[in-house]
């Protein structure tokens, strides 16, 4: 079967930055309709929920915007719906919010559901209607072409936004489908490859066995000239956790060529400290308690040492070095199915400076199909939030402009 459907505006996702979207263009007075392809919207702000929803950072703004790469990539966007703006945002759906310890801003129910259910009634109530089930197919001039489980829908529309995220997610509907569809356009895709996902290590099935799913904490991590310290997690095929994270873009690189990165498991004091402490132990005690009592290394840290650096050395000074650069070597990283977000996507020059695709105008791109990337820690839904308003007012500006802003 076959159905044409004519609305003055559309909206292809139902994510963070979709629904952004669809809200900025029903405020300006709009008739919205937003299709997406799972049966209820906003799946991946639920999903993000289940972590007590980190909706945004508090840090200075200048600090923020550096989070993001390639550089400049959203800052436009985020300058003009900063950290703040969203949880004004958050505050006036009846859901404020609050900074953590660790400057991360939550809501104070540390829930998505509510959140969400709030921002619907809010669209519902501004003349947005949300079709479900409809997976986009084709992009033929002036026309988005859709199959559902009734059959095939083409909306004529005046303009759209896309916003059909990353891959990373494929059974919340982000599987990186629409690739082929804008390289069909002439619009140039960065590939997409896994970001704040693991990387793979080979580790030894005894170091499997005892530390798989163990936190280590308080180390630095350094790739590519940058080092990150925090914390990382023993998984069962190599790490993963916020230090690894905060990296990713710099141990891809080292994973592609010699997959040498250092691990540093004592940040908090240096190698001639460190040499002092080991070389105070006293004669005859084991190496496993000068590790543990003289470097103060927890077990799987001593695991890792050894895993890194094969048969470690007596002497106090070359020890020390090792416990400071430990050369760990990685693998891959893990399958992008795996990964929390999606590095790569639309290149900046297939857009304009409104967010719109310069092979097809009319068409606009926000989120997380975009070519940027970002460290958790709520840089990511920012960036949905900001990017989806940051194209949906370029979709304005062109209604405007091309005088069919009625």
């Amino acid at each position: 079967m076959f159905t044409a459907v004519e609305h003055t505006l559309c909206v292809v996702g139902a994510g963070p930055a979709g629904l952004a979207a669809a809200e900025v263009l029903a405020q300006a007075g709009h008739a919205v309709t937003v299709y997406e392809r799972m049966p209820s919207p906003g799946r991946r702000l639920l999903m993000a929920g289940r972590g007590g929803l980190n909706l945004t950072h508090s840090e200075p703004l200048a600090d923020f915007l550096a989070r993001y790469h390639p550089a400049g990539s959203l800052e436009a966007a985020i300058r003009a719906f900063p950290p703040q703006a969203l949880r004004d945002w958050c505050a006036d759906l009846g859901e404020p919010t609050f900074v953590g310890s660790s400057g991360r801003v939550f809501p104070e129910r540390f829930k998505a559901s509510p959140l969400l259910r709030a921002w619907l009634r809010r669209l519902e109530a501004g003349g947005v209607t949300i079709r479900t089930q409809h997976r986009l197919v084709g992009i033929p001039e002036g026309t988005l072409t859709f199959e559902t489980p009734e059959g095939t829908v083409r909306h004529r529309a005046r303009a759209a936004v896309l916003a059909l995220g990353g891959a990373s997610w494929p059974r919340l509907g982000a599987d990186g489908s629409w690739v082929g569809l804008l390289e069909g356009l002439g619009t140039p895709v960065s590939p997409l490859r896994p970001a704040n996902g693991g990387f793979r290590i080979p580790w030894s099935e005894p170091f499997r066995a005892r530390f798989s799913g163990t936190p280590v904490k308080r180390i630095a991590l350094s790739a590519g000239g940058r080092c990150v310290r925090g914390e990382m997690v023993v998984t069962e095929t190599g790490i993963e956790g916020g230090a690894v994270y905060a990296l990713g873009r710099e141990l891809r690189a080292a994973s592609e060529a010699s997959g040498r990165v250092q691990l540093d498991l004592r940040p908090d004091l240096d190698a001639a400290a460190l040499a002092r402490r080991l070389a105070a132990a006293r004669p005859g005690e084991s190496l496993a308690n000068r590790l543990r009592k003289g470097a103060g290394l927890s077990p799987v840290a001593a695991g890792l040492l050894r895993e890194a650096a094969g048969p470690l050395p007596g002497e106090p000074a070359a020890l020390a070095a090792l416990i400071k650069g430990a050369p760990l070597t990685i693998g891959p990283p893990e399958p992008l199915a795996r990964a929390i977000s999606t590095a790569g996507g639309v290149a900046r020059g297939g857009l304009d400076a409104r967010f719109m695709l310069t092979a097809r105008p009319g068409l606009f791109a926000a989120g997380e199909m975009l070519d940027w990337e970002a460290p958790t820690g709520g840089y990511l839904l920012q960036g949905a939030f900001a990017s989806g308003r940051a194209a949906a007012r370029g979709l304005l500006h062109w209604l405007a402009e091309t005088g069919d802003a009625a």
